[in-house]
C-alpha cells in the first residue's frame, strides 16, 4: 500500500513538471506570437507606401561612355549604352572627369567579393554586379566588350589600373585596342604601348626560368581561355590552372582576373593543386607571388587622350582626329 503511494505521489510530481514545462513553452510562443504579429504590423505598414529602387541609373545614353559625356552627362555612375551593332542596350558604369572624358569601364576588382573562376558563357555574357557608386567588383562580359571595341573608325585605348596593398596606384595604357568576335575566340589585339608607370606586362616578361619567357607570356593577339575552353598555346590549361578567364598564351605576365589574395603576397602552397602563380598579376610591377588589390580595365577613344584629362605624361600625342 505505501509503495502504491510512493509511485502515486511521484507520479504526481513529474506531471506537475510537465505541467510547468509546457506552461514555460506557452509562454515562450506567445511572446514570439506577439513579436509576430508587431513585425506584421510593421509589414503591412511599409507595405502602404511606394518600393523605390536605390540603384541610380542615369537618364543620358549613347553608343559608350565618352559619347554619353559629350551629350552632357557630367556624373560618372550607371548609364545604359548601344554599341552600333549592339542589338540591345546594357548597363555600364562610366567615369566621367572635369574635362568631359567618358571613360566604359569592363573590369573591376576591389576586394574579392566575386569568384572570377567561370565557364565560357560567364565570360561571355558577364558577371558581377554594377553598383552606382563603383564599389562592387565584375566583368562587362567578352561579348560586349568586342562590340564596344570594334564600332568605331576611331580606335580606342585601353586603360589599365592597379593598386597594390600599401596604397600606391599606377597604370598601362595601350592603343587600338580591340577584343574580336566569339568566333575568333575573343582574340586581344592592340598596336602598341601607349605609356603609363606600371610598365608593358601586356609585351611578357623574362621570369628567368627560360630564354623564351617573354616571348610565351605576352598578351597580344591571344584568344581568350577558359577552363571549358582551351585556347592558349600550352600543352595543359592555362585558365583551369589559373582559375580564370584571360587572354593566356604559356600563360601570363598579367593576369588581373586573378585569385584575390588577401595582404597581396602568396606562396606556390597557397596556390593550391597545380602550385603556379595564380593571382592577381602585373609582372613589370610586382612580382608574379604578390597579388593586387584593385585593378579596373577602361577604354576611351584614342582622340580624348590629347585632351586634358587623358592626357599622359611622357606619351604620344596624337593630333587630326575629331570629336565622336
Amino acid at each position: 500500500m505505501l509503495d502504491d503511494i510512493m509511485r502515486f505521489e511521484k507520479s504526481i510530481v513529474s506531471q506537475e513538471a510537465q505541467i510547468y514545462e509546457l506552461q514555460q513553452l506557452l509562454d515562450t510562443n506567445d511572446k514570439k506570437m506577439l513579436e509576430l504579429r508587431q513585425l506584421s504590423l510593421q509589414l503591412e505598414e511599409k507595405c502602404k507606401q511606394p518600393c523605390q529602387d536605390t540603384t541610380k541609373i542615369q537618364p543620358t545614353t549613347g553608343k559608350d561612355c565618352q559619347d554619353v559625356a559629350n551629350k552632357g552627362a557630367k556624373t560618372s555612375g550607371l548609364y545604359f549604352i548601344k554599341p552600333l551593332k549592339a542589338a540591345e542596350q546594357f548597363l555600364v558604369y562610366c567615369e566621367i572627369d572635369s574635362y568631359g572624358s567618358g571613360w566604359t569601364v569592363l573590369q573591376r576588382r576591389r576586394d574579392g567579393s566575386v569568384n572570377f573562376f567561370k565557364n565560357w558563357i560567364q565570360y561571355k555574357e558577364g558577371f558581377g554586379y554594377l553598383s552606382s557608386d563603383d564599389t562592387t567588383e565584375y566583368w562587362l562580359g567578352n561579348e560586349k566588350m568586342h562590340l564596344l571595341s570594334t564600332q568605331s573608325s576611331i580606335p580606342y585605348v585601353l586603360r589599365i589600373e592597379l593598386t597594390d596593398w600599401e596604397g600606391q596606384k599606377k597604370n598601362a595604357d595601350y592603343a587600338m585596342f580591340r577584343v574580336g568576335p566569339e568566333a575568333d575566340h575573343y582574340r586581344l589585339t592592340y598596336a602598341y604601348y601607349y605609356g603609363g608607370d606600371a610598365g608593358d606586362a601586356f609585351d611578357g616578361f623574362d621570369f628567368g626560368d627560360d630564354p623564351s619567357d617573354k616571348f610565351f607570356t605576352s598578351h597580344n593577339g591571344m584568344q581568350f581561355s577558359t577552363s571549358d575552353r582551351d585556347n592558349d598555346k600550352y600543352q595543359g590549361n592555362c585558365a583551369q590552372q589559373d582559375g580564370s578567364g584571360w587572354w593566356m598564351n604559356r600563360c601570363h605576365a598579367a593576369h588581373l582576373n586573378g585569385k584575390y589574395y588577401q595582404g597581396g603576397k602568396y606562396t606556390a602552397k597557397d596556390a593550391g593543386e597545380y602550385e603556379y602563380d595564380n593571382g592577381i598579376i602585373w609582372a613589370t610591377w610586382h612580382s608574379r607571388w604578390y597579388s593586387l588589390k584593385e585593378t579596373s580595365m577602361k577604354i576611351i577613344p584614342i582622340n580624348r587622350m590629347t585632351m586634358g584629362g587623358g592626357q599622359q605624361a611622357g606619351v604620344k600625342q596624337f593630333g587630326g582626329l575629331g570629336d565622336i
